[in-house]
């Protein structure tokens, strides 16, 4: 790509006005392609059958009960799950994942992962009691040391499909963790339909409520908790390369199920103080995986600070943006002055732009650690510049502040708190041109490291 070409016609703070980088000259497509991807084909048809084993699924709970048990099982078990999903896709503000695959990965455990878990440990069940000749000793060894593999296996099996088709969408470990806790989440609901019909045919009305307060109230994220074991070894192997992936990956799923079984083993076992022990065990998990999320956001905003700064040459990243970029605060009050100024379609570009520009920060990390092509990197940058150009010429102009920005300034309201801050990573563009982790005159299988970066980002401290 003509980088040097578009430095020269790129604008200072605003771009797309006077000669600005324009869609047509970076690509031939809609750049947004590499934000919103269609549905293909294939996620159509696993989103119809997950919907066809999610009934399947309720329909069995509905022989298994009466109707009015049904709904009264269904609406309690679909009751906490806009509020877990809200806290889930909280943790994903920073680089928010495509709708569809969320969506999927939660169908996914609704419907097939349920379906197909249910019916294995049925059978299972049924196998071990005539065996033992003891259905409750039977119950209690399918729920500790069969169920855990059966059901981790099926919740798995759709976090190996997106390390397989999807893998540029794992870009860390937060990513493993949200698609691991959207596939445990579907589960979850899915199965807590049958455990509150099982609860009110068993013990009544009591029953049913200990059970609600037990898997709806105290360990709603107990399946994401486990899976997200697979999810982080997933993601992690995402970003890697040779034989060492499928070692890692495997080390997740036994840990999924390791702690599953010790989930399942303790309840069944140790009675009160089982439950309060293994609760404590979730707990710990939980902090674990908020301290490694919020590590992981403190990464890119490493990489954004590592690699956007040089972009200024174009014209589509200034300090201020760094600024606004690295921080949800900042983050969200841009989106605010995008939207009092500009209505629905200011908030709708400044909401590209932060997507597009958090997404060419992760590109050139995964272009340095060689996770993609040549090729690949250049169409992805190509359509992330043009991208974030169309965004910025977008941005809303207002008419008080137009002298600010007929400067090359940001408005005011735009980053508050920028005059006080100073970029950790300031990386000035060469003669205006961005550094390139894929030198035209490198040898090949080299790959530029960049100048040294913040802690913890390629080509800076370990």
């Amino acid at each position: 790509m003509a980088v040097a070409g578009h430095a020269r016609r790129a604008g200072a703070w605003r771009t797309g006005r006077g000669g600005s980088i324009t869609l047509a000259t970076m690509t031939n497509r809609d750049p947004r392609w590499v934000l919103r991807e269609r549905p293909s084909i294939g996620l159509i048809i696993g989103l119809v059958v997950a919907g066809i084993c999610a009934l399947v699924s309720f329909s069995f709970d509905i022989f298994n009960g009466e109707p009015v048990q049904f709904f009264i099982a269904l609406t309690l078990a679909l009751a906490p799950v806009p509020l877990l999903l809200a806290g889930l896709l909280g943790l994903d503000r920073m680089e928010p994942e495509p709708r569809k695959d969320l969506v999927f990965a939660f169908m996914w455990g609704a419907g097939i992962a349920v379906l197909v878990a249910g019916i294995l440990n049925s059978l299972n069940l049924r196998y071990v009691t005539i065996a033992t000749q003891d259905p409750a000793g039977a119950r209690n060894l399918v729920a500790t040391f069969v169920a855990p593999v059966v059901e981790e296996t099926m919740k798995g099996l759709v976090l190996l499909g997106l390390l397989r088709w999807r893998r540029h969408e794992l870009d860390g470990l937060t990513d493993g963790i949200i698609y691991a806790g959207m596939v445990g989440l579907g589960f979850a609901m899915s199965e807590n339909v049958s455990y509150y019909i099982m609860a009110q045919d068993l013990h009544g009305v009591e029953g049913l409520a200990v059970t609600v307060v037990l898997r709806g109230i105290l360990s709603p994220f107990a399946h994401p908790l486990f899976t997200s074991m697979i999810g982080i070894a997933v993601a992690y192997a995402a970003q890697r390369r040779g034989p060492v992936r499928g070692g890692v990956v495997l080390l997740g799923w036994i840990g999924a199920v390791t702690l599953h079984g010790i989930w399942n083993g303790f309840t069944s076992y140790g009675g009160f103080q089982g439950l309060a022990l293994a609760y404590l065990l979730l707990m710990i998990l939980f902090f674990v995986e908020l301290s490694v999320v919020v590590k992981d956001r403190k990464r890119i905003v490493g990489l954004i600070q590592h690699y956007l700064p040089p972009y200024g040459g174009l014209g589509l990243v200034t300090d201020v943006d760094v600024f606004m970029l690295s921080s949800l605060p900042g983050r969200r009050q841009a989106r605010q002055w995008a939207k009092a100024y500009g209505g629905p379609a200011g908030l709708h570009a400044m909401r590209d732009y932060q997507v597009a520009a958090t997404e060419l920060g992760l590109l050139h990390e995964r272009g340095v650690r060689g996770v993609i092509d040549r090729d690949t990197f250049e169409t992805q940058r190509e359509a992330l510049l043009a991208c974030m150009s169309a965004a910025k010429s977008a941005f809303p102009v207002p008419e008080r502040h137009q002298t600010t920005i007929a400067k090359g300034m940001a408005p005011p309201g735009y980053a508050p708190g920028h005059d006080t801050w100073h970029s950790a990573s300031p990386y000035p563009p060469r003669d205006g041109v961005p550094r390139d982790p894929y030198p035209p005159d490198a040898p090949p299988g080299h790959r530029w490291q960049g100048p040294p970066g913040p802690q913890g980002t390629p080509g800076g401290g370990r």
